[in-house]
């Protein structure tokens, strides 16, 4: 059978690559060097075209099968990586190959947990990992090999989001049995806890960080986090101020509530309530809509914040909000990007990077005692902050304090 690239294929150079050479002997001048996790496969990234591709070596069945998988998340808007192809008719004795795009300016969590890290850190990883096994079940995803090394994150501003990597063991299903759903957590222990072992006895893991406390802190959040989303809440009739209160607590935790199911328990004056939850989002649409920015939630919610502040401060309250949107982008956020020198762009995606050029703005001024203005703002952050700082795409650079 002739080599084939069955996908969505939008670079045709994916065809000059060596599929012919095993990838574990692909020359270095197609790959380039990122942070992963521990694979069972073969895995490595290519860069063409400005793009960055992550490639593992699978057997066809499996790549196919993968493939449809993240497809079928995508089309959810579930949190995973975003499939490109994959690969058939290599050479005699060559497996087949997935290809998806490389999630810029995320890492393992592997990674992330290997050397220094603050406990306040280590609790929005914690948080986010929960956040990504609930969001994924609630779309009848069974992940069957939840793992640190299975697992991105990127920054969401102060918080982090995180992303499934590998869906070679999944299943999609009209909806999650509790039976697979205990199992998937289980699995989920069992992997995580293996793992801060195997760092641990590496020498790679922060003394303060107990692997088997860890472990069970990822199922105790997770079990929480479902329980605050399906559980029946049963109130009185003259109590609505509890609904108000679960869904702030459900917005807080990063989902919005689209609807509510209402129904009166029988012979009493009580209502039992369920919010009918969905991905958080808003916040991402309408920042989309509005600048074409595509962000994460919380920088989203960050960066509207700004510009409704900017909204208020040009005395724009009644001018259309895309109008004044678009002032926005070209007097304030385009303005800040291209300030930053061209040579450190690199260390953070532009919406993060504003966001601390936010931050940094907020503490000059706090110790000024009155606003010191974005241009000073972002002078003293070039200079004092986003020099020191690695690059983000291929090394997570300490918390801001």
């Amino acid at each position: 059978m002739p080599l084939q690239i069955t996908g969505a294929l939008g670079d045709p150079d994916l065809l000059s690559l060596p599929w012919d050479v095993p990838l574990a002997d692909w020359p270095q001048h197609h790959l380039v060097d990122l942070p992963r996790g521990i694979s069972r496969h073969v895995v490595r990234f290519a860069r063409l075209s400005g793009k960055v591709y992550a490639i593992k070596e699978i057997s066809e069945r499996y790549a196919r099968r993968e493939y449809q998988l993240l497809w079928d998340l995508a089309r959810l808007d579930a949190p995973a990586v975003e499939p490109v192809a994959y690969v058939t008719g290599r050479e005699e004795g060559l497996d087949a190959a997935l290809i998806t795009r490389h999630l810029q300016f995320s890492l393992p969590y592997r990674a992330v947990m290997s050397g220094t890290l603050r406990p306040d850190t280590l609790t929005r990883l914690l948080d986010a990992l929960a956040v990504l096994l609930v969001r994924l079940h609630l779309n009848g995803f069974y992940w069957g090999d939840c793992s640190l090394s299975n697992t991105l994150f990127r920054r969401d501003a102060g918080a982090f989001a995180a992303y499934l990597v590998d869906a070679e063991t999944g299943e999609m299903h009209p909806m999650i049995s509790e039976g697979q759903r205990l199992g998937d957590i289980d699995n989920a222990h069992t992997n995580i806890f293996g793992e801060m072992l195997d760092l641990e006895a590496g020498g790679l893991l922060h003394p303060s960080i107990d692997p088997m406390e860890t472990a069970e802190d990822i199922v105790t959040r997770y079990h929480r986090l479902w329980g605050e989303i399906t559980q029946d809440e049963i109130i009185e009739e003259v109590d609505w101020h509890r609904v108000e209160q679960r869904i702030r607590r459900l917005n807080l935790l990063g989902f919005d509530v689209a609807e509510m199911m209402v129904r009166r328990k029988v012979g009493t004056g009580r209502l039992i309530v369920r919010p009918k939850v969905v991905d958080a989002g808003h916040h991402q649409r309408r920042l989309l809509r509005l600048t074409g920015l595509d962000v994460e939630e919380n920088q989203a919610r960050r960066l509207l914040n700004d510009l409704d502040g900017f909204r208020v401060a040009k005395g724009l309250r009644h001018e259309d909000e895309a109008i004044v949107a678009h002032r926005w982008l070209a007097e304030v956020f385009q303005p800040t990007v291209a300030a930053l020198p061209a040579e450190l762009r690199g260390k953070l995606e532009p919406a993060q990077l504003f966001h601390e050029v936010l931050d940094h703005r907020w503490y000059l001024s706090e110790a000024a005692g009155g606003d010191v203005g974005l241009p000073a703002a972002v002078k003293s952050y070039i200079e004092n902050v986003l020099v020191y700082k690695p690059d983000e795409k291929a090394v997570l650079p300490d918390e801001p304090g």
